[in-house]
């Protein structure tokens, strides 16, 4: 038994049991792959996949058992190897952080120039994806830390916390009527064509369920991924945005106006999560308590030692 074998094991399940992308993402050859798999099921004397010919289906129940197993032992393995790193050099290191691209431009600037200046060795990548992406390279270890509105606290294997909470706004361009139209209902905004996040981003999911429960149909006339987008087609006219407030910049958006409406839609909260059982190197440790201010790094270790609620 060897450590190349679990990672196939696991990535094999992670593939959805195609072994060409195992192959691919191991970077070895497909036939390498089968006789890694065959051999642990030999030494091991259980069948770890349900096959139909050479095409792997699922897993066995033994197979199920041993999932859990191997991704205790390969995430073990990598916590040994922060925790040689920590005391080897507590400096330095590789810090990655997955997030979408309203916290990457507008929520994070100032903690990574703090966490820049504080950390000049450590090197930073920032990931940027959809929620359910960034959940993803959490939960494979890709990311030590992921940071979205949506999905992060919907995953058993993450623990998350609260980074911060704020509302959906509109914008709109100069002289346009709703900056005379006094307090606005979801009726007058609906109105309009309506330029506001995709489906899963963004608190979209509060948007919607606001014009909903409104019993009312917005004309959402285009949805993107990103703020920036939004506001590019709200200021050639296309139709009325709705935003996270934290995405309006007075400097560089100055063509258009914010108007706070708080009480139309429901608060958000944007969280930091890392996965359960995981070593966080001090800096990381340090990164979050700048996201999270309030949270002691005692109470971040004990919820990360926390048993997952599903086992």
């Amino acid at each position: 038994m060897n450590f190349q074998q679990l990672r196939i094991v696991r990535e094999t399940v992670r593939q959805d049991f195609n072994l060409t992308e195992v192959a691919n993402a191991l970077y070895t050859s497909q036939p390498g792959v089968s006789k890694h798999i065959k051999d642990l099921e030999d030494e091991l004397g259980i069948e770890i996949f349900v096959r139909r010919g050479k095409r792997l289906l699922g897993l066995t129940e033994p197979g199920k058992e041993l999932v859990g197993v191997v991704e205790r032992v390969l995430l073990d393995t990598q916590n040994l190897r922060r925790i040689a790193d920590q005391f080897a050099s507590r400096e330095t290191g590789h810090f990655v952080v997955a997030t979408t691209h309203t916290q990457a431009r507008y929520a994070l600037p100032k903690i990574i120039k703090w966490f820049k200046s504080d950390y000049p060795k450590v090197h930073l990548t920032l990931l940027q994806g959809s929620p359910r992406e960034i959940a993803e390279l959490v939960d494979s270890g890709q990311a030590d830390v992921g940071i979205a509105t949506e999905a992060l606290d919907k995953v058993p294997e993450l623990v998350s916390f609260p980074f911060y909470s704020w509302h959906h706004a509109i914008i709109v361009p100069e002289g346009h009527p709703l900056l005379a139209a006094g307090p606005i209902s979801l009726e007058t905004l609906a109105d309009y064509p309506i330029i506001t996040y995709h489906e899963g981003f963004t608190g979209r999911a509060h948007v919607d369920k606001a014009f909903a429960d409104a019993g009312i149909v917005p004309d959402i006339v285009l949805s993107a991924i990103d703020a920036d987008v939004i506001k590019t087609y709200v200021n050639i006219g296309l139709g009325v945005g709705i935003v996270a407030s934290v995405a309006y910049d007075p400097e560089q958006d100055r063509n258009l106006h914010l108007i706070p409406v708080p009480e139309l839609f429901p608060a958000n909260t944007t969280r930091i999560a890392v996965r359960r059982g995981t070593y966080l190197r001090s800096y990381v440790h340090a990164f979050i308590e700048k996201v999270c201010p309030d949270l002691p790094e005692d109470v971040i270790k004990n919820a990360i030692k926390a048993q997952n609620p599903s086992d």
